[in-house]
């Protein structure tokens, strides 16, 4: 089995989304899709696209959906061979719409698919040997026992010397406060890198607000990436707290952007960027992803975001 640099594990689904803002839902309007889909594939695709080697583990059904996820990393170069094809299940969908105060609303075949089926027995300790980076999400945390499971066993598979970094991407409306901080917690002691959204830290940390709960991560060691959408990132680590300001650019599909630019974080500090050079690598890589219909498909290549940082 290949052991890529760069690893991450979870839900495999594809997106179909609303053509135009304000359709809800529940009434009959047209759909697109299906677009490859799932924040840590995004990442990842995203870690391919930019030059490094990379590699998944997930799960797919035997069908269609699955084989559009399939060939989207295989194009974009993330090696497959962590994944597992489970019969009886179908591919994971994400049906989506937007609206115009930019709010958006999902519903998930996820749970009770082929990737809320994703197993501890899929991680297999020697697709880790390897392994410089290992990137976890808190909705693979809560989906379910067994997913959750996986991904802890993803953690205790890596060396001591490779680096973890954990986004929380959770939704609050599906557990209570206390019950996310409890199923989020061994990865945040583990983690090197924390890269919450708004609102994040204060709800993980129970501090007042986000900037307490970042300072509280970044005096325990930890570089903290605060995700603060078109305006950029702010940094902490327990020297610094500085400001990284994003980029404008034409938004079409703010889907995946966040995944993206945890991507660019990874690839730029395994690449020895400083922070600050860091923070605008990120932050170019999320803003591109926003420019493209499809959460996937505004995943830059390195020369576009090259262009973009030289611009």
């Amino acid at each position: 089995m290949t052991s890529p640099e760069v690893l991450s594990i979870g839900n495999m689904l594809v997106e179909v989304m609303r053509t135009a803002l304000d359709q809800p839902l529940d009434r009959p309007e047209t759909f697109v899709g299906p677009f490859p889909s799932g924040d840590t594939p995004i990442y990842i695709d995203t870690v391919a696209r930019l030059g490094h080697k990379a590699g998944f583990i997930g799960a797919v059904g035997a069908d269609d959906f699955g084989a559009c996820l399939l060939d989207r990393f295989r194009r974009d170069g993330v090696d497959t061979s962590g994944l597992v094809t489970l019969p009886g299940y179908t591919t994971g969908v994400a049906f989506v719409a937007y609206f115009s105060g930019g709010s958006r609303k999902f519903i998930y075949h996820w749970r009770h698919a082929a990737a809320g089926m994703l197993a501890p027995e899929h991680v297999r300790p020697e697709y880790f040997k390897d392994a410089r980076w290992l990137h976890i999400t808190g909705c693979n945390l809560a989906v379910g026992e067994s997913a959750r499971q996986a991904c802890y066993k993803a953690m205790r598979c890596l060396s001591a010397g490779a680096r973890l970094s954990f986004d929380a991407n959770i939704r609050p409306e599906l557990l209570t406060v206390d019950q996310i901080r409890d199923l989020c917690q061994p990865v945040i002691d583990r983690a090197d890198v924390l890269l919450p959204s708004l609102g994040e830290a204060a709800m993980l940390t129970g501090e007042a607000d986000d900037e307490l709960g970042c300072h509280r991560w970044a005096v325990q060691g930890k570089t903290v990436v605060l995700k603060q959408g078109p305006k950029g990132c702010r940094i902490f680590t327990r020297e610094v707290d500085f400001e990284v300001p994003g980029f404008t650019v034409n938004e079409v599909d703010p889907t995946g952007a966040g995944d993206s630019f945890c991507a660019g974080f990874t690839v730029a500090l395994l690449e020895g960027l400083s922070l600050p050079e860091a923070g605008r690598f990120a932050n170019a890589v999320g803003a591109l992803a926003v420019t493209k219909q499809g959460p996937m498909e505004g995943a830059p290549t390195r020369q576009e975001v090259e262009a973009l940082l030289e611009g």
